[in-house]
């Protein structure tokens, strides 16, 4: 049957796209700007060209209305601050004199004034810079970064819209700024704000703007009636605005559910919804509202952060529901494109059938399009696309990779007692404390140490085959020599090697498990000039052999003090990849979990008696709706029990957590049941430490001291300052001394000496609490 044309055109667009240039040329821009080996203009310079370079991809791709104000040197929530004036006290100077070194001083911090808090975007990988604010705050527009970029794209002839994040968004994002009332809520601000957003408003309408982007993924949380109530009078004041663009409030990450119906009855002229993460949720809440008379709706049925491709068919289907609906119907992806790298094409590594089945940026673009052209001109204009579409489904679906019987069959047979470690943590603890004698307060890092120029022209060497594989691993010895006995010699009691054989800690272990693909240009922004490459899950999950064993005991060998094991946990190995979507994510977990769990096994049996498997993704993960919690909750943990439950009591499991907000997961990180927990706590002041005391969290735990991304080096008194405040919520017998997260990122410079400080403030609060003993 032959789809019929809709009333009006369909039009493609995107809600944003990669930042960081094929081959990342922004990173070594901004960093060599940081170096000092780059002038601002030439910074400035290369981001013009890469936005332009975006652009020109997203039209040639046939997208009618591109995006603006998405791009950004750091992060767009920081952008907004800028733009809304929202510079806290200590950094309004830097920002004054030189706004943009200003704007990297409150991204990263320097010597003297610290940075602003980073944590999560929603449940994706992607880092925020959180605003602080205060009853305080005095809002100022500064509009000028976002009405250049829509007047570069305008002057090259394209129809531009501008993003930006929308007030209440950005207002439940933020923190209270240091020095305010902890129950001070930003939301209450509403007021202030607005009249700020009202002059962003006509400034981009001046520039030329038709329409104007606001995005609310806050939305898709659960949200109280205050919340409801502030969405209703922000959107009422804004729609009342005459000197304005055209509103489109943007949703995404899941179902808009009350707060649809609230959109819908306000004068704005369009919203976008998510229809692949939520989709039938939000396609049935949107039929019961009346769905949206008189106004635009662009859905998103492309998934913008996931890389399989689209199912054409199912996302017609969805489109022609949605075309009774709506005034118009425009078809995007469900969220900004950069979560994605950008172009699968460059993956010559990847099997040419395979890379069929996967969709990066500029793939999804020309799937939004195609989509757009058979609702606008009926699917006969799209035939062979779409026959093609259909062959790739069934490759897939059909193919070998993506079914390994003897996993499947391991994994059918997982029982109750096999995600419980036999002794309780009391007995454990004891056994630990009696066979590792470690002193109180033991100070470890997380992990890795830096990655040293010459480690990664050594791993380039050696797949360019200008060294062999022994001059390779030599090399790898001899850092693990250097790291520990720098550990040796600054004083710290639980080592580890340092990693310097990992190329990135899900990655690494992707490229030897079975069922994982990895890429050679799939990079995605973390944080900043901080990118992965995600691996593709693609198939049930198995470990040929040994992955750590051998490097963890080479380390040990050099040393009698305890060298941790180091994993990535089997939610994280999820999380930071870009995993299948034809089973529940539960099956894929419990897989990835036994294959670690022979890798504990082996490395207890190696005489390894510390075994860190960090978890830093079991919170981002966590759905943004309280009611699927539970049973995320249930699989996530138990895979972690799963991985580490077959070693001995006086064996000590760790995990590691960082940069997400954790106070409401604290039950849940009980029922992880590792001996031993690491989290960031150095830019939140310890609030973490707090969260576990209030919900009487009975294990020990290591509130991290050293805000590892920032360049600058606490003091010994700092350290200890922070130590301190730890020690007031958890009894001195339980905390550990570290870090907040690994080291990779820094130089060895400032590990040194931030290392040196921490050792000292540890021996240092050490001697406090003896001389208060004694």
């Amino acid at each position: 049957m032959t789809a019929k044309p809709a009333a009006a055109a369909a039009r493609a667009t995107v809600y944003g796209y990669p930042r960081q240039g094929q081959n990342r040329e922004l990173k070594k821009a901004i960093e060599g700007f940081w170096k000092g080996r780059v002038t601002a203009d030439a910074l400035r310079a290369t981001a013009a060209e890469l936005r332009r370079t975006n652009w020109r991809q997203l039209a040639e791709a046939g997208v009618h209305e591109v995006p603006t104000g998405d791009f950004s040197y750091y992060d767009h929530v920081l952008d907004t601050s800028v733009m809304l004036g929202a510079v806290p006290e200590r950094h309004r100077e830097a920002v004054a004199t030189d706004p943009f070194g200003g704007y990297f001083a409150m991204a990263r911090g320097t010597q003297d004034v610290a940075p602003l808090e980073m944590t999560k975007w929603f449940d994706t990988n992607y880092h925020y810079l959180v605003p602080e604010l205060g009853p305080d705050t005095v809002f100022t527009a500064d509009p000028s970064q976002q009405v250049a970029e829509v007047k570069e794209a305008l002057a090259l002839g394209l129809d531009a819209r501008p993003v930006l994040v929308g007030p209440i968004t950005y207002l439940l994002l933020a923190k209270p700024a240091p020095g305010v009332a902890a129950d001070f809520q930003p939301l209450t601000l509403l007021d202030r704000i607005l009249p700020v957003y009202a002059e962003v408003l006509a400034a981009l309408k001046a520039a030329g703007a038709e329409w104007v982007q606001l995005d609310e993924p806050a939305l898709v949380q659960d949200r109280t009636p205050a919340d409801l109530n502030a969405v209703a009078r922000a959107y009422r004041d804004l729609g009342a605005l005459t000197d304005r663009s055209k509103l489109l409030v943007a949703s995404y990450f899941g179902r808009l559910g009350e707060a649809l119906q609230v959109l819908a009855a306000s004068p704005v002229e369009g919203l976008a919804l998510d229809f692949t993460e939520a989709g039938s949720a939000n396609l049935k809440d949107l039929g019961a509202v009346g769905g949206l008379p008189g106004k635009r709706l662009v859905a998103g049925v492309v998934n913008g952060r996931n890389i399989w491709i689209n199912d054409y068919q199912k996302s017609l289907t969805t489109l022609g529901t949605l075309l009774g609906l709506a005034d118009r119907v425009d078809v995007a992806a469900s969220c900004s494109l950069l979560h994605v790298p950008i172009d699968v094409a460059a993956e010559r590594d990847i099997d040419p059938q395979v890379r069929r089945w996967l969709a990066f940026a500029r793939q999804k673009a020309a799937e939004i399009s195609v989509l757009a052209r058979g609702l606008a001109q009926g699917t006969d204009s799209i035939a062979p696309e779409l026959a093609a579409n259909r062959a790739d489904l069934a490759s897939r679906a059909g193919s070998a990779l993506t079914h390994d019987p003897a996993v499947r069959t391991r994994t059918a047979a997982i029982t109750g007692t096999d995600g419980r470690r036999a002794q309780p943590y009391p007995e454990r603890a004891a056994a630990q404390r009696a066979h590792l004698g470690l002193p109180l307060l033991p100070t470890t890092t997380i992990g890795s140490f830096p990655q040293t120029d010459e480690l990664r022209v050594a791993r380039a060497d050696l797949r360019a085959g200008r060294i062999d594989v022994a001059g390779y691993e030599q090399r790898i010895k001899e850092e693990i020599g250097e790291v520990i006995s720098f550990q040796e010699k600054t004083g710290i009691d639980v080592l580890v090697h340092g990693e310097p054989e990992r190329n990135d800690m899900v990655q690494y272990f992707a490229e030897q498990l079975t069922g994982y693909l990895a890429t050679r240009h799939g990079w995605v922004q973390s944080y900043g000039t901080r990118y992965v490459r995600p691996p593709i899950l693609a198939g049930d999950i198995s470990r040929p052999e040994p992955m750590t064993v051998r490097w963890t005991s080479y380390a040990q060998s050099l040393t009698s003090k305890p060298v941790k094991g180091m994993l990535t946990g089997p939610v994280t190995m999820l999380a930071w990849s870009f995993v299948r979507d034809d089973q529940p994510l539960g099956n894929t977990a419990r897989q990835v979990a036994l294959a670690l769990r022979d890798e504990v096994n082996d490395l207890e049996a190696a005489g390894t008696s510390v075994i860190q498997v960090d978890e830093p993704a079991l919170r981002e993960t966590l759905p943004l709706r309280s009611d699927d919690h539970a049973d995320y909750l249930a699989w996530a943990t138990e895979s972690f029990r799963l991985t580490v439950s077959g070693v001995r009591p006086d064996t000590q499991i760790h995990t590691h957590m960082c940069y997400a907000e954790f106070g409401d997961i604290v039950r849940a990180i009980d029922d992880l049941d590792a001996d031993v927990i690491s989290l960031e706590a150095a830019r939140s002041h310890m609030q973490v430490a707090r969260e576990l005391a209030a919900h009487d969290y009975p294990r020990e735990a290591g509130p991290g001291i050293w805000d590892i991304h920032s360049p600058r080096i606490p003091s010994t008194r700092e350290a200890a300052s922070l130590l301190r405040r730890g020690l007031a919520a958890i009894p001195a017998e339980r905390l550990w001394v570290n870090p907040d997260c690994g080291l990779k990122t820094r130089g060895w410079t400032e590990t040194r000496a931030s290392l040196e400080n921490l050792v000292a403030a540890a021996r240092e609060v050490r001697a406090d609490l003896s001389a208060h003993t004694s």
